[in-house]
């Protein structure tokens, strides 16, 4: 009888060793998988920054340009104006008297 007692009790010994070798090797493959995909993680979110960084310069300096050519526009629209003399002006103040 006792001998039959040890005999079942190791075969669970060796039953729960087989278990815990698959799940300590299950466990080593989901940690590694996992480290793996936190990595790329964080290669997202470094690239993630890097483009909003380079967004926001693109932005600043399209904001600079259009208020570049707005004021060259201006001065365009100035130097192509009809620039009216001085006898143009005292007839137009008399006009207007």
């Amino acid at each position: 009888e006792l001998a039959r007692l040890i005999q079942s009790e190791e075969e669970e010994r060796s039953r729960l060793q087989g278990e815990i070798w698959a799940l300590t090797e299950k466990l080593a493959r989901t940690n590694e998988s996992l480290a793996r995909k936190m990595a790329t993680r964080n290669d997202f979110d470094r690239t993630i920054a890097e483009t909003e960084a380079a967004y926001g310069k693109i932005l600043e300096s399209s904001q600079t340009l259009l208020s570049v050519l707005k004021g060259e526009m201006g001065n365009t629209s100035k130097a192509t104006e009809p620039k009216s003399t001085s006898k143009e002006k005292q007839a137009d103040g008399q006009k207007h008297s």
